[in-house]
């Protein structure tokens, strides 16, 4: 089937929709050489600041975060692509002002390779930077063996988390700690039931039947094991909340965070309606849902399904969730 898209020359999309973001949001975000996304204020930042990185294609992750009290500098790869580590870590030098830099990259082959060979040039050159992996996904290992899970939409509310922490003038290594203590509490479950196609090339990412659903399912269309008969809403819901439950071990009396993260073409109604049978089974457990988010943070084309974020949250964290930021798609 011929791609039906919205686009110009293939090779230009990740130029094009930079271009497109800060133009949307002036004076909030820039654009840097090398394909950064700029928070406008960091000039006069005296805090730690955070740098991440990612391929384009799932927007608004990653640069969609880049603002007041979240991501400083985003380093934008090709489509599904992570970037360069000289990129890298031209981003940290320019984001350190004197107090460190959190350097967050999310759990997948080539981002770890950028994420390693730009922590190797850092210490060659001195700076002071702590790498931070996000790594969530309930279904590609256990949790004893959370290096091969992959990082799906957790990286957003970590960002949130540690941007906060950072404005509150904490060190690099407080900062740090927050966000991996927030990290080691969390889990992910996505479902897909239609896969999408990659922007560039018109390639299917993942093939899924007609009557078929996918539990599991990674971002670039990587199997999850969890091939099924559709299910409706509540028995998809009632599953993958039971999933999160286990893996992080939550207990009755305890508060979490409960995220329903659209994965490009499930439609807000339906991500609603997952999310109202999600709460319910949390609530049945004795569980408090004391933060939340509805909607598309990290998302990967059109394709048609939904990522479900659980945290384990305290006083401390909420506090952090809760404080006030400002970016392109995520405003307290």
């Amino acid at each position: 089937m011929k791609m039906k898209k919205f686009i110009n020359a293939p090779e230009n999309l990740t130029d094009e929709l930079l271009d497109g973001l800060v133009a949307a949001n002036r004076g909030l975000i820039r654009r840097g050489e090398q394909n950064m996304i700029i928070n406008q204020a960091l000039d006069t930042a005296d805090r730690v600041t955070i740098v991440t990185q990612g391929g384009s294609g799932h927007e608004p992750a990653i640069s969609g975060f880049v603002g007041e009290g979240m991501v400083d500098i985003s380093v934008v790869g090709d489509i599904f692509a992570a970037p360069g580590p000289q990129a890298c870590v031209d981003a940290i030098k320019l984001a350190d002002k004197g107090k460190g830099v959190l350097y967050i990259v999310l759990n997948h082959a080539g981002d770890m390779l950028t994420g390693n060979l730009t922590m190797k040039q850092c210490k060659k050159l001195g700076l002071h930077v702590v790498k931070l992996v996000t790594q969530e996904d309930v279904s590609n290992a256990p949790r004893d063996q959370s290096d091969d899970r992959r990082g799906l939409v957790g990286c957003i509310p970590t960002y949130k988390i540690a941007g906060a922490a950072a404005a509150e003038g904490k060190s690099l290594e407080e900062v740090a700690a927050i966000a991996q203590r927030f990290a080691d509490n969390m889990a992910t479950l996505a479902v897909a039931v239609r896969g999408a196609t990659h922007p560039s090339t018109g390639a299917a990412l993942a093939d899924l039947g007609e009557d078929d659903m996918e539990i599991g399912m990674g971002q670039h269309g990587e199997g999850g094991g969890g091939r099924q008969p559709m299910k409706s809403a509540d028995e998809t819901a009632e599953i993958m909340v039971n999933a999160l439950v286990k893996d992080i071990g939550i207990q009755s009396g305890e508060k979490v965070m409960l995220i329903i993260n659209g994965s490009g073409a499930t439609t807000l109604m339906e991500q609603l309606i997952i999310y109202r049978k999600a709460e319910q089974v949390l609530n049945q457990q004795g569980i408090q849902v004391v933060a939340n988010y509805v909607g598309e943070l990290l998302t990967v084309q059109e394709q048609a399904g939904f990522q479900m974020f659980m945290a384990r949250m305290d006083d401390e964290l909420l506090r952090l969730w809760n404080a006030p930021c400002k970016t392109p798609y995520l405003t307290k």
